[in-house]
């Protein structure tokens, strides 16, 4: 007897109860499945949902750009500021500090984390 003999030791052909009940059980997954399906949110959504804001790849580039870009105006600035002034490495340092807490605003603000106030849209003006 080899080992692709489907009959077992007596001779017999295997009953087919096994290969109903594996049938019923399949039957009973796919039913689960499809239940499990219409319950859950659409993929598609989620997918117009990503498709309408930017990547987060995007926004990290983002984020880095606005940071740089403060860091270096304030750096260019405070070279000039030095250059014409005569005060150096004085300038350079303060602009440098000031350019890299405009970095930070920026990034704040490109994320969210800083948001207007409800209501307000810039300067509040008391007309008399």
């Amino acid at each position: 007897m080899n080992g692709d003999d489907a009959r077992d030791e007596r001779g017999r052909e295997p009953e087919t109860t096994a290969d109903g009940d594996l049938s019923a059980r399949l039957r009973r997954l796919d039913a689960q499945l499809d239940g499990k399906r219409d319950t859950a949110p659409e993929r598609g959504a989620r997918s117009a949902r990503q498709a309408s804001g930017p990547s987060p790849l995007g926004r990290a580039f983002r984020m880095s750009s606005e940071f740089v870009a403060g860091v270096i105006a304030g750096g260019g600035l405070g070279w000039l500021f030095d250059r014409f002034v005569g005060t150096s490495p004085w300038g350079m340092i303060v602009f440098l500090m000031l350019g890299f807490a405009a970095g930070i605003y920026n990034v704040m603000r490109a994320s969210g984390f800083l948001t207007p106030a409800s209501g307000t849209s810039g300067p509040r003006r008391e007309d008399r």
